[in-house]
């Protein structure tokens, strides 16, 4: 048999979910049938987005929202999981991070209808409660209630946990090493044929141009980044970032340009990147250090970008996986971004 018959073959596939698009990279043998791999990963975001998306009004999450204060819903498990970990982080964050801010974000046009004037003003001056005192989950009977009138939001944390099941789905093919993704958020497992990390570069927080910050190794973990440089709305003149400010209601008036964060799952990357730009760099600094997790903060002053690193991130040695060095254009599996 020859020597080419024998090397693993790269394998690159993507589809559509979520407004954007989910990539998978991996590889297998020559003669390896992609076919129901493909199939399997459009099915398993597919299943994500049907029970967990604000743009589907027939989605498991907008049934919810629909419900009325104090009934309970059966929902699916996996919505249960996302549900019960949003509120956790959201406990764990003071409530930086939290998903009852549906209000606002359909309000200031970052949901499937334009920016309302008279939205805007309701969630300005309506009371708010966080998700963690409104949303009561009743883990063995897979059912939850509002008590109180909340509207749910998952964006902050439904792409990462499609990015967990992207690779839940490959690891269900025998598939032992691989680099999944859904608009840069990025799950690795394993490690690249030649026994590297996998290389993924941080997007520099700049709106009009494409271009890493920095390059991060990556084994058997996740990545995730929020920032205010590529989802925003122009409302009354004014570029707003897609961050809610749970506590005001509308969007983050100041906080970093972005935040990168490793976590074990895309899931918890995802919600504590948010977090930690709700928290600004400063305060969420300190949040991170109390929970260990690793961030890295990337600040605007003036025309330069500063950074601020919190764990591995700090750690500017090239050996083992989950560090960071310095930019490189070259050599990267994919990008990191917002």
């Amino acid at each position: 048999m020859s020597k080419m018959s024998t090397e693993p073959r790269r394998r690159a596939l993507n589809g559509p979910t979520m407004g954007t698009r989910w990539s998978a990279l991996f590889y297998t043998a020559t003669r390896f049938d992609l076919s129901p791999v493909q199939d399997a990963l459009q099915a398993a975001v597919d299943e994500v987005d049907a029970q967990m998306s604000v743009w589907n009004p027939d989605s498991n999450l907008m049934r919810l929202n629909a419900y009325p204060i104090g009934e309970w819903v059966e929902i699916p498990k996996r919505l249960m999981d996302v549900l019960s970990l949003a509120l956790d982080i959201g406990r764990a964050s003071g409530g930086a991070f939290d998903i009852a801010v549906g209000d606002a974000v359909a309000a200031w046009g970052f949901g499937p209808e334009a920016a309302d004037q008279s939205l805007i003003r309701k969630a300005l001056h309506t009371p708010r409660r966080a998700a963690h005192e409104a949303l009561e989950l009743d883990l063995d009977g897979v059912r939850a209630r509002k008590r109180a009138p909340v509207v749910l939001d998952l964006n902050g944390i439904a792409k990462g946990y499609g990015v967990d099941r992207l690779a839940e789905t490959l690891r269900a093919f025998g598939i032992s090493s691989g680099l999944v993704g859904i608009d840069g958020e990025m799950r690795a497992f394993g490690l690249r044929p030649d026994e590297q990390p996998w290389t993924i570069a941080i997007e520099a927080p700049d709106d009009d141009r494409r271009a890493p910050h920095s390059i991060l190794a990556l084994e058997n973990a996740a990545v995730a980044t929020s920032g205010d440089y590529r989802h925003w709305a122009l409302v009354a003149g004014r570029r707003l970032s897609h961050t809610m400010d749970p506590r005001r209601g509308a969007p983050l008036s100041e906080s970093p340009a972005s935040v990168t964060v490793i976590a074990r799952t895309c899931a918890e990357a995802d919600a504590w990147a948010t977090a930690l730009m709700v928290t600004g760099a400063t305060a969420g600094a300190q949040l991170a250090k109390r929970h260990r997790i690793d961030a890295l903060f990337l600040l605007r002053g003036g025309d330069e970008i500063r950074s601020e690193a919190v764990g591995l991130f700090s750690r500017k040695s090239s050996a083992g996986s989950s560090t960071v060095g310095r930019t490189r254009s070259e050599g990267s599996d994919a990008t990191a971004c917002t």
